[in-house]
């Protein structure tokens, strides 16, 4: 068998696979969030529908809405240092800017999602930035 001819049937075996793969994963094909922080990005985005009161009421003075601070979580960071686990739970600090504020807020979780895969905001502040010590 010719090489052109080779190349042709693997061609045509790519795309099929390709598009079965589109047919039974659909979007999740296309997510490319495999990183650390992108996958807690990801996981808050989708699961954060609850706020404890004090977090309700930090939201309310700053008229910030829990829907528009997950919207924001697509740009957010993940402070790993001062995030912690314990046995049953996930606690993460992150940042992000909404509405051109930053903010730092956070967020837990439960470790087995499939007992409760919704996460709760705990707190939010707005970020202050501390100087550079002087020399």
């Amino acid at each position: 068998m010719e090489f052109k001819r080779r190349l042709q049937l693997y061609m045509i075996g790519l795309g099929g696979g390709i598009l079965l793969s589109f047919g039974i994963f659909g979007k999740g094909c296309t997510n490319t969030a495999w990183m650390p922080e992108a996958r807690v990005r990801l996981r808050m985005h989708n699961t954060l529908v609850h706020a404890t009161s004090r977090a309700q009421q930090q939201l309310d003075a700053m008229n910030i809405g829990l829907a528009d601070l997950c919207a924001a979580m697509d740009s957010a960071s993940v402070n790993f240092k001062e995030s912690r686990r314990t046995s049953d739970s996930l606690y993460y600090a992150m940042a992000t800017t909404l509405d051109g504020r930053p903010l730092t807020f956070s967020v837990a979780a439960l470790r087995d999602y499939m007992i409760d895969s919704t996460a709760t905001l705990l707190e939010i502040a707005p970020k202050t930035i501390t100087p550079p010590a002087a020399p």
